[in-house]
């Protein structure tokens, strides 16, 4: 079906006119698909033409595409199909009266379609002196019938502006595309690196035979800590996975001492207290900012706020923040979870020996916060708790 008779020869004030009604459509959209569809439309009116395509190269398919219409599937054909395809190989504009007398029409468009081409035209797109599709015209309409040089002109015209366009689009969505990758790489490396530290704890879990998931509670009171401390989300998550890697030096104490069941020796402690020692070496030399915060919470989460702690001395706010707030969940833990050399204590005795240890053990203001929400916190370690429903404490009478 032709377009009616609206489209007569233009003269140059209405090709401008055209091209000032379209620039700030075309401007303004930036999907290649859709300013495919708005070049076609507006080389169209302007060569006067019943249909018009813009073809572009897919060099990953080897094929051309373009899109007709808004809501239509892109259209594809191969590279070296008919008159596109002439002009894509040889960077030569085309010019048909008719193209059933031509040898390089390809039929099986108008096959398809149910149409008849009879006049055409192509121009290749080229950008940097790289020909990157083609702008094919079909069927001049109104009082005549050919295309002529003069539309061939306008073609040019209108396909150098297309060729930038396209082209600005292009890199825009490639570089959207690139970095929608990059994102997606970067949330697989960082969920495989917490996948890691998550194991890397577990070991020395492993090795102690500890009930119940120590490091894990031990991550989730520190979070909870850090969040009431007023930290920065991007905070509470590296306390939350450096506080898994508390114990990891525990890898380098020996089995007599790690999993003796009753009370240690004085030497025998002595060599526990070197776990904090290891786990700092063993993490100190990482230059990302979750295991140089491991390494601080490996080596002084047995520091205590009045200088008496180990393996240092330090005290105050010379121990390492999140140490601190680790310090903090792991005696919690411990009091309050069975261990194999003691059952678990009763809330009120766990109450009373945080609130006793505030201001020497630990820093003050975190025992206030513990004991603000002391409902919340303990509440974990109950039997209908939120440490028993997720499998990391087994299930205790009340």
């Amino acid at each position: 079906m032709r377009i009616q008779d609206e489209y007569t020869d233009l003269g140059d004030s209405k090709v401008a006119a055209l091209l000032f009604e379209y620039m700030p459509k075309i401007a303004a959209e930036h999907r290649t698909d859709s300013l495919l569809v708005l070049m076609a439309d507006l080389g169209r009116q302007i060569v006067q033409a019943d249909r018009c395509s813009l073809w572009l190269i897919d060099e990953e398919r080897n094929e051309l595409w373009t899109k007709v219409a808004h809501g239509v599937d892109e259209l594809r054909i191969p590279l070296s199909a008919g008159f596109v395809g002439y002009s894509l190989k040889t960077g030569e504009p085309l010019l048909i009266d008719d193209a059933y007398r031509d040898s390089r029409f390809d039929r099986r468009s108008d096959l398809k379609n149910h149409y008849h081409t009879t006049s055409v035209m192509t121009m290749p797109l080229e950008s940097d002196g790289r020909v990157m599709g083609v702008f094919q015209a079909i069927n001049k309409v109104g009082e005549n019938v050919f295309f002529s040089k003069k539309d061939l002109e306008r073609l040019k015209l209108i396909s150098v502006y297309s060729a930038k366009t396209i082209e600005s689009a292009l890199r825009a969505e490639t570089l959207e595309r690139y970095a929608r990758e990059l994102e997606h790489k970067a949330e697989e490396l960082k969920s495989a690196h917490m996948e890691l530290i998550r194991i890397l704890g577990e070991v020395s879990e492993f090795r102690s035979q500890e009930v119940g998931d120590h490091i894990h509670r031990v991550a989730e009171i520190s979070l909870k800590l850090a969040r009431y401390f007023g930290l920065s989300e991007e905070q509470q998550e590296l306390i939350y996975y450096a506080s898994l890697l508390h114990d990891l030096g525990k890898v380098g104490i020996s089995d007599m001492v790690l999993k003796k069941a009753g009370r240690l020796t004085p030497e025998e402690f002595s060599q526990m207290k070197c776990h904090s020692a290891i786990g700092r070496t063993l993490l100190r030399d990482s230059k990302t900012d979750l295991l140089c915060m491991a390494a601080d919470i490996a080596g002084a989460h047995h520091e205590r706020w009045d200088g008496t702690g180990y393996p240092d001395g330090v005290k105050g706010e010379q121990i390492p923040r999140a140490a601190r707030i680790c310090s903090v969940a792991d005696v919690l833990d411990a009091l309050s979870s069975p261990r194999c050399y003691k059952p678990a204590w009763s809330e009120e005795r766990v109450k009373e020996e945080m609130l006793r240890s505030r201001g020497t053990y630990f820093q003050p203001e975190l025992i206030d916060i513990l004991m603000d929400h002391w409902d919340e916190f303990y509440s974990c370690y109950k039997p209908d708790g939120e440490f028993v429903k997720k499998g990391l404490l087994p299930p205790v009478k009340a």
